[in-house]
């Protein structure tokens, strides 16, 4: 049978064996955190480039909207104007 002595050495073994595996753990979930902040950091600027493309398309839009609205509203004083001649 093992001496007390024995038996505290074994557990103080386990227990050093056990501390090493906590700061192995500890350093992999640090190590792991610091990846997802880059690849957060890599999709934030993504979509900033996608929010700045989306937003000049936009006012490109409205732009090419208030052109076709000032023809139609030519177009239409145009045609109102030739029937008014007319009669």
């Amino acid at each position: 049978m093992e001496t007390l002595e024995e038996r505290v050495a074994y557990l103080e073994g386990k227990v050093e064996e056990h501390s090493l595996v906590f700061v192995s753990l500890r350093d992999s979930i640090a190590h792991l955190e610091q990846r997802m902040d880059a690849r957060f950091e890599t999709s934030e600027r993504r979509f900033e480039a996608i929010n700045r493309r989306v937003e000049l398309m936009d006012d490109k839009m409205s732009r090419h909207f208030l052109w076709l609205v000032g023809i139609q509203v030519t177009t239409l004083i145009a045609v109102v104007g030739a029937l008014l001649s007319r009669g």
